[in-house]
């Protein structure tokens, strides 16, 4: 029997708001994946349209957190990072990578530094240069379209988007240096939205599309990418791993619109965990 595969998860953790590592543990977990956490800082909430939210920022704790589990000799079969909170944050990870990857680990990064044509509040363009540092040491980068703006320096578009855009922005964006490329955000009319995915070994940009709700759901995009870190480290390929991500998102997304909750607060995504495990398997579809 192989033993089982572990993950490195570097992100915040909030405690209301079903993102960042509340989403990455259980999700990456059902896939079977052991989820070893650093956690960059504790939030009370996200920080998504909610106000007066706590924050404990943890840089400090972070060199101390994975020297104590290099002196262990703990292995990764995965690396993923999301939010970080400082480009002093960012330079640790990218050591954490050059410490710990192996020919043998996949490097996923999530450069969740903007949405909605707009920087989150807390960063700079200075942040957007050092998270393309941290990209060229990626094997998978999964940013939506602001992000992939911010990333390539230019200015940010409204959907919906050609073809021919969004085939660009894709090659470009593995110009950085990763060796597969998920955009999310993808949209070609209103009635849709999806993600594109593009390979340095392959000529083409697959697609997928799912149907699309009225509102901002927070989380979306953590649970998207905590679903193709599992599926890919299950042995499934980029784009398997890219249409299960989109379709367990997009089935959580649909519930929450359905039990007409505060979205705020995050989607419900854990009713469909067994569908994301039976699909993981290869004998059942997500809806």
């Amino acid at each position: 029997m192989n033993g089982q595969k572990r993950v490195a998860a570097i992100h915040d953790i909030s405690g209301i708001g079903k993102c960042s590592l509340t989403a990455a543990i259980p999700v990456i977990s059902a896939a079977g994946i052991e989820t070893a956490v650093m956690p960059t800082a504790v939030l009370s909430t996200h920080t998504g349209n909610i106000s007066n939210f706590t924050y404990r920022d943890l840089t400090d704790d972070l060199i101390p957190f994975f020297s104590h589990w290099k002196s262990l000799g703990v292995k990764f079969d995965g690396i993923y990072s999301g939010f970080l909170g400082s480009t002093e944050q960012v330079d640790i990870v990218c050591r954490f990578i050059d410490e710990f990857k192996s020919d043998n680990t996949v490097v996923i990064v999530d450069p969740a530094m903007a949405d909605g044509g707009k920087m989150y509040t807390t960063f700079d363009d200075s942040f957007a240069r050092e998270m393309t540092s941290l990209c060229r040491k990626a094997d998978i980068i999964v940013p939506n379209l602001t992000e992939a703006a911010f990333l390539l320096g230019e200015k940010y578009v409204e959907p919906p988007y050609t073809k021919e855009y969004i085939d660009c922005i894709t090659r470009r964006l593995l110009s950085l240096g990763p060796s597969m490329v998920v955009l999310t955000g993808v949209s070609f009319d209103h009635d849709k939205i999806g993600c594109a995915v593009c390979c340095k070994n392959s000529d083409e940009v697959f697609y997928r599309f799912s149907e699309k709700y009225p509102g901002i759901y927070y989380g979306t995009g953590d649970l998207f990418a905590s679903a193709l870190t599992g599926a890919f480290l299950k042995g499934k390929t980029i784009y398997e791993s890219a249409e299960i991500a989109l379709e367990f998102t997009c089935a959580a997304i649909k519930r929450t619109h359905d039990a007409g909750t505060d979205t705020r607060l995050g989607v419900c995504f854990e009713q469909g965990l067994g569908n994301y495990i039976k699909c993981l398997e290869g004998n059942h579809e997500l809806r």
